[in-house]
């Protein structure tokens, strides 16, 4: 069996593992992301203790990141607010110490592609994928193709209505202050009501508040990139209770106007990155 290994790097924490074609993880890890030098190294680590030989790495990183194979910042983490990383060559790291082909996208955007080859998005070419914890991220398939452009899809920073009157927060972003992802992210919670979102009770004003900015951003989507489903996953999303009240947001928001696509949970769970990341090895390993 060809064997690939896959990195989803967070900025939190770094998910490294290995596996095949079927979507099967042989072994996992997952550590703090702390220094590039030392995260970088202890992913280096993991592969290079592995049994199987691998063919090819597939790196599925947070952001922003130069995707474009012709700058010569191509695999970088650029302009990062996580401290200590910014302009990190991270591409080039693997690459350097390993030899191997490696394949590099956002983390959204490998998720995405796990969830196309085995889960919520199976037989579909026009989707759209988000992740909504730390912050927001947004990976999108179109006709087949992993979305890119100038640069990648940042769809946690669209601005969205903010009724300052009936919610008074400023928003959490250091960039944009109440963009989407500064108004729903977790840190965006907690600044918000003063506690973390999974403590809060399902009948807290929180939820509906969370839905309504939510949907807002899916209905921009929708009407911009025609998904034929939606799949939201991240920490944020665990919170079953999200889902009616978006779904319910979305069709008074849509106002029968065009077609609602299905919102789901990711099939793939807490491996879609990873896994993701592993399904772009694949296709840079031919």
């Amino acid at each position: 069996m060809t064997v690939y290994g896959g990195m989803e790097c967070g900025g939190t924490k770094f998910v490294c593992a290995t596996g095949g074609e079927d979507g099967k993880l042989l072994a996992r890890t997952e550590f703090p992301a702390t220094t590039p030098a030392e995260t970088i190294a202890r992913a280096l680590e993991f592969f290079g203790t592995q049994p199987h030989p691998l063919h090819s790495i597939g790196i599925g990183s947070f952001g922003p990141v130069d995707l474009d194979p012709a700058s010569p910042k191509f695999g970088y983490i650029t302009s990062t607010p996580k401290s200590g990383w910014h302009d990190t060559d991270l591409l080039g790291a693997v690459r350097r110490a390993t030899s191997l082909p490696v394949a590099f996208d956002t983390d959204v955007n490998a998720a995405a592609l796990g969830e196309a080859r085995w889960g919520a998005a199976r037989g579909l070419d026009t989707f759209l994928y988000l992740t909504i914890g730390t912050g927001l991220g947004g990976g999108a398939m179109v006709n087949g193709r992993l979305l890119h452009g100038l640069v990648h899809p940042e769809m946690g920073h669209i601005r969205v209505p903010h009724d300052l009157g009936a919610d008074p927060f400023p928003g959490g972003c250091p960039f944009h202050g109440d963009c989407l992802e500064g108004l729903v992210s977790g840190p965006a919670l907690e600044a918000r009501w003063g506690q973390r979102g999974e403590t809060l009770p399902p009948e807290h004003p929180a939820w509906d508040l969370e839905a309504h900015y939510i949907a807002l951003g899916l209905v921009t989507w929708i009407c911009t990139l025609s998904p034929q489903r939606i799949i939201l996953g991240g920490g944020v999303m665990r919170q079953a209770n999200l889902f009616p009240r978006i779904r319910a947001q979305v069709l008074a928001l849509l106002n029968g106007y065009i077609q609602v696509p299905e919102i789901v949970s990711p099939v793939l769970g807490g491996d879609a990155g990873v896994l993701g990341a592993i399904a772009l090895a694949a296709e840079c390993g031919v």
